[in-house]
């Protein structure tokens, strides 16, 4: 399965919201993160869907 964009509007929020993420992590993200581990992208990416899944729940108390 091809990853693709369903919201292309969505890119530019999500690349700041990674960058947030990943400065308050101390990951240092850049246009090439070739260097990281896969255990530094792994947090950034888990804490944004930990962060999107809290904001969602608490939308629906």
């Amino acid at each position: 399965m091809a990853n693709r964009v369903l919201v292309p509007e969505s890119r530019e929020g999500l690349r700041n919201f990674r960058n947030e993420v990943a400065k308050e992590l101390g990951v240092p993200f850049s246009d090439y993160n070739g260097d990281l581990t896969s255990r530094q992208c792994g947090s950034v990416g888990g804490e944004m869907v930990k962060r999107m899944v809290h904001e969602y729940e608490s939308k629906l108390k």
